[in-house]
């Protein structure tokens, strides 16, 4: 297998052959070859507030199997519940591997996308925090976690730089969106150029990389059982200076985080300026992994005291404001506005004509999800993959709401999933009302790009919450499409059309998300406990009691 890229596997039996009920089961069974006290992740925010005594990261629950193995409190399963793989992952850890860029010798990262027969090269060929992250996963379920640690420790270091866009200086704790490798062939010398939007189109800066940043650093310690380098006095640096920015107090009223848009994956104007689910999510699930990292002194007390109650201040708000059902919508459709004072039911004054006719087809009767922005006055009910699926790992969805999430996936998966997993958002902006929220953006057309194409990296995400909810013959149906075409079509970033058939009109061939978002779809699937480094577990204390769970009235 070595061959092929893979470490660690062997075939028992076929997980196919494995009923879901036993995968579910297998998601829900202890470990039973360790001893271990609870971990950060497991205990609850009002035991966190009150003392913060304990120094170090000795309670960030650590727990690895053999093999670099993460935990989930479930067995390490490699050797027992393997499956033999497809013939495409030979190809993909070949091609994942061709995308490796070196700095100094060393791998530090891998290119967006190695599309020699693209005429512009455009930045596809810099190394870019978000799309790392499906790669440094693959890397790190295959046992090699020394180019992860080496990405982590180079974007650190680019934080560091002062960072200007014309006259102005952005804060302080910002990540890059990208970095490239110069290499000199003459002088034998590397040298970094990094990308904190100055350079992107539309000149935005990505609020993403460093949620991203530290999502990944809880990865990879949680995979590798290496402490050392997230006890780093860099790495703690590193963190604070990412949360100070987002922690800071103003003149919002509300917990979750104000965005520009273009911030995110989402990196072209798409109306999702405000309050995008993909950020709040994001925002939510960096929170909890820096307080599984922050050491508690004199520093780190302070932030992990802002964290706790920024999270329950969150929690309370996304799954009270955001989350939409049938009960929910109907709510909202017979709301009164202009109310005023503190007893007013429709808080937000949303009026009721601005609800888009298509969500009153699109809701089911079981199911529901969090809609893509909320703000004064302004709804929008978007539905956006990866804002839901990072809800469901980072359990700032409830069990419940988890489900409701499943159910709906299930009940429209024809508009959500189609022929090629899985719409980035749904449904597409149309005619007037496309040419006023992108401002005529020939690339984001409707059903293509961002505005309603189906992307392939997703998939990751997709199996990941699947497997969480115990559900993982949705993820494996939606594996199972993107194998009939991908590898065909050579690895495409992006599909087009309503059901995702065609390449996207401008989509890169052989782009490496596209390539390692597959390979962890697949290695999650044949073994589950790989969950722990992406997924956190519920916060009971963090529970808000709600009186009617599903209106806006609590």
């Amino acid at each position: 297998m070595d061959g092929m890229g893979l470490r660690n596997v062997s075939s028992h039996c076929s997980i196919s052959e494995m009923d879901d009920y036993d995968l579910s089961r297998l998601l829900d069974k202890p470990r039973l070859n360790i001893e271990r006290q609870r971990s950060f992740d497991e205990r609850s925010l009002s035991e966190l507030s009150i003392g913060f005594a304990r120094g170090g990261l000795d309670n960030f629950d650590i727990t690895c199997s053999p093999g670099g193995r993460s935990g989930f409190d479930t067995p390490a399963s490699s050797a027992r519940n393997s499956f033999e793989p497809h013939p495409m992952v030979a190809d993909a850890w070949e091609a994942l591997r061709r995308s490796l860029v070196h700095f100094r010798g060393q791998p530090v990262g891998t290119i967006a996308a190695y599309d020699h027969a693209s005429e512009e090269v455009l930045n596809y060929d810099q190394v870019f925090v978000r799309d790392f992250v499906p790669s440094a996963l693959a890397f790190l379920m295959n046992g090699e976690p020394d180019i992860v640690k080496n990405f982590l420790l180079k974007t650190l270091h680019l934080q560091g730089w002062e960072k200007r866009i014309d006259r102005f200086k952005l804060g302080e704790g910002a990540m890059p969106a990208s970095f490239k490798v110069l290499h000199d062939p003459i002088r034998k010398t590397d040298t970094l150029i990094a990308d904190f939007g100055e350079s992107a189109i539309g000149r935005v800066a990505p609020v993403d990389s460093g949620f991203w940043w530290i999502i990944l650093l809880r990865a990879y310690t949680k995979s590798t059982g290496d402490l050392s380098l997230a006890e780093t006095p860099d790495c703690q640096k590193g963190m604070r200076l990412i949360l100070a920015l987002c922690l800071s107090e103003g003149f919002d009223t509300f917990p979750t985080l104000l965005c520009a848009d273009g911030c995110s994956m989402i990196d072209r104007r798409m109306g999702v300026y405000g309050y995008p689910i993909e950020i709040q999510a994001l925002f939510f699930m960096a929170l909890r992994c820096a307080l599984a990292m922050l050491k508690p002194d004199t520093e780190g007390k302070e932030f992990i005291e802002r964290i706790v109650k920024r999270l329950h201040a969150m929690s309370f708000h996304m799954r009270s404001y955001f989350w939409l059902d049938f009960q929910q919508l109907n709510d909202i459709y017979r709301y009164k506005t202009e109310e005023y004072s503190h007893t007013a039911v429709n808080k937000f004054n949303v009026i009721p004509d601005s609800i888009p006719e298509w969500v009153f087809d699109f809701m089911p009767t079981r199911g529901g999800y969090f809609i893509g922005n909320v703000s004064p006055a302004r709804m929008d009910f978007r539905w956006f993959a990866l804002g839901n699926c990072v809800a469901i790992l980072s359990s700032l969805a409830t069990p419940e709401q988890s489900m409701a999430i499943m159910d709906l996936i299930e009940s429209r998966w024809e508009e959500l999933v189609g022929e090629m997993p899985l719409k980035i958002c749904y449904p597409a902006i149309e005619s007037h009302e496309w040419r006023i929220v992108t401002g005529c953006d020939p690339k984001n057309t409707r059903w293509s790009y961002h505005n309603g194409g189906s992307w392939p990296v997703l998939l990751w995400l997709l199996t990941a919450a699947c497997i969480k909810t115990g559900r993982p013959q949705i993820a494996r149906r939606a594996i199972e499409l993107a194998e009939s075409r991908l590898l065909k079509d050579s690895w495409p970033e992006y599909y087009d059309g309503k059901l995702g058939r065609f390449i996207g009109k401008q989509a890169r061939k052989y782009q490496t998300w596209s390539i390692a978002g597959y390979l962890v779809a697949k290695m999650l699937l044949e073994d589950p406990s790989h969950l722990g480094m992406i997924s956190l577990e519920e916060d009971k204390q963090m529970k808000p009691v709600l009186k009617r769970c599903s209106s806006w009235t609590c």
